[in-house]
């Protein structure tokens, strides 16, 4: 706790007496225009990745960075959503998995997990990976596997998220665009799902999308 009090007070003297009229500003009112989704791992900081200021990412974590389909249990990520689209407006939304991510692990090998009930429970909204890991990609061992299992999540996610309405009504009027990155850890890349080619490619090279649309380079859209 002592690194966490000597934090704030060197972020109270320095980083926020730098930007107190962004804070100010922010005071007032938020107004993000992307939905970044992403893992609970304390190793992905998503506005250091992005190099983004307070107030310009509208920020969802959890294990496996999962978005259960809509009409599942009350959820705090139906809830999240259904708020940055229809209350912030957010323009895009980001689904970014990762390398070396534990939850992905357990998707692949669920040994263990009874004694964690909790999370057993909520990993069933990754069955759908599971069972394509299973079926196509059960050459692939450690640390490979456990990242293209990553790699599809994120996919099956984005397709759980078109269930929830306000992502329906949204992507139906062109006002939003989804977004399948992941982070490599070792690294520091992050790729981006590129529809046209049907492959995750380095952010700054993807460029087309799903449906055949251009737009700029490194906004891959699905």
């Amino acid at each position: 706790m002592k690194k966490l009090i000597d934090g704030i007070h060197q972020f109270q003297e320095g980083a926020f007496a730098r930007h107190k009229d962004l804070f100010a500003k922010l005071s007032k009112g938020q107004s993000p225009e992307t939905l970044f989704i992403t893992c609970s791992d304390s190793r992905i900081s998503p506005n250091l990745i992005t190099q983004t200021d307070p107030g310009e990412l509208f920020i969802l974590r959890n294990a496996g960075n999962i978005v259960p389909p809509y009409g599942a249990a009350p959820n705090g990520e139906a809830a999240t959503i259904e708020y940055a689209i229809d209350v912030l407006g957010i323009k895009d939304i980001v689904i970014c998995g990762h390398t070396h991510c534990g939850a992905m692990k357990a998707v692949l090998d669920p040994t263990g997990l009874d004694s964690l009930p909790a999370v057993k429970s909520w990993l069933v909204h990754a069955d759908m990976t599971r069972k394509l890991m299973r079926k196509h990609y059960s050459d692939r061992k450690d640390d490979e596997a456990i990242a293209t299992c990553a790699e599809e999540n994120v996919l099956a996610q984005i397709e759980n998220l078109r269930t929830h309405p306000s992502v329906y009504v949204a992507l139906s009027e062109k006002r939003v665009r989804l977004h399948a990155w992941m982070y490599k850890i070792e690294t520091g890349g992050v790729f981006a799902y590129d529809g046209a080619s049907g492959q995750y490619a380095p952010v700054e090279e993807a460029g087309r999308g799903i449906d055949g649309r251009g737009f700029k380079p490194g906004d891959a859209e699905i």
